[in-house]
């Protein structure tokens, strides 16, 4: 059974960005980074299945923004590696959470500095820069509600409003220290910051493309491909009605049952399997028993 473990461990974190072997979240010891374990957003952020089913129903949204889909297709080799991609967002998401404080201010410096240089116009003539701060703040609102929504889907669906309520005013801190403005702290805000960015959302033939790049997306290996392909679709049944009308991506009720009750018959296998994750090294490093 270890070996079991061990292999299957090694095939989650060769997705992650630990991969990239640019962090060191064991050390120094004690430092809590920009939350600390008593945050929320170290609970959501905790558990590789919610996360990575929530990451990719953020991308297949941020396809819909014509200015930040630009900017991506412009300035980023996602088209020839996606899971390179994958890592570089993962490590962002890790470091800021669950990095030294050092490491976490290094990341979010980085980010910036590259954003400086993404500039350009988007299919309609119109100019796009990546530090814009509103298309930040639509970054950032994708991506931290779907994986809200994945965690009370698959991990934890009795966390608390008020807890829900924390972790977006805790996360938000992120996404202003990149640039971001009257970015939404609240799940009210949240429902209330998508509701009005709808008429600014388009699915045109990039929308289209990004999505079939995601959904045939090679997999790291045989053993990772079964597994790849149900958080394909697990990300596509996490969508608001309204987002996969518009990428025109139909599940039918059987479907979306099968894909949940495949997702949470594998959730607790990788759960047993990976012990040497982000938040396993950090609680490390704070001195934390781990559960």
């Amino acid at each position: 059974m270890e070996f079991i473990r061990r292999r299957i461990e090694t095939q989650v974190l060769s997705l992650t960005g630990l991969s990239l072997g640019q962090l060191d979240l064991e050390n120094p010891k004690g430092d809590p980074g920009l939350f600390g374990p008593d945050a929320i957003c170290w609970q959501v952020h905790g558990d590789f299945t919610s996360m990575l089913v929530g990451g990719i129903s953020a991308l297949m949204l941020q396809a819909l923004h014509p200015l930040a889909l630009a900017g991506v297709w412009d300035h980023s080799n996602f088209r020839s590696d996606m899971l390179g991609r994958l890592r570089r967002t993962g490590q962002f998401i890790s470091g800021t959470t669950f990095g030294a404080t050092q490491d976490a201010n290094w990341l979010i410096d980085k980010v910036r500095g590259i954003h400086v240089h993404i500039v350009g116009n988007a299919a309609d003539g119109r100019p796009y820069a990546a530090s814009d701060p509103d298309l930040l703040t639509w970054v950032h609102v994708a991506e931290v509600s779907h994986f809200l929504a994945s965690h009370l889907r698959y991990r934890n669906p009795h966390l608390s409003g008020a807890d829900q309520d924390r972790y977006y005013a805790e996360i938000a801190l992120v996404a202003e220290r990149l640039g971001a403005r009257d970015v939404p702290k609240s799940r009210q805000q949240i429902a209330d910051y998508l509701q009005g960015i709808r008429p600014q959302l388009v699915c045109d033939e990039r929308s289209h493309e990004v999505i079939r790049l995601l959904l045939d997306a090679p997999a790291p290996s045989r053993l990772a491909k079964p597994f790849g392909a149900l958080m394909m679709q697990a990300g596509i049944d996490l969508l608001p009605d309204w987002a996969s009308a518009m990428l025109a991506l139909k599940q039918g009720s059987l479907k979306r049952q099968l894909v949940r009750s495949g997702v949470g018959s594998t959730a607790p296998i990788l759960r047993w399997a990976v012990r040497d994750g982000s938040v396993h090294r950090a609680r490390r490093r704070m001195g934390i028993a781990q559960i």
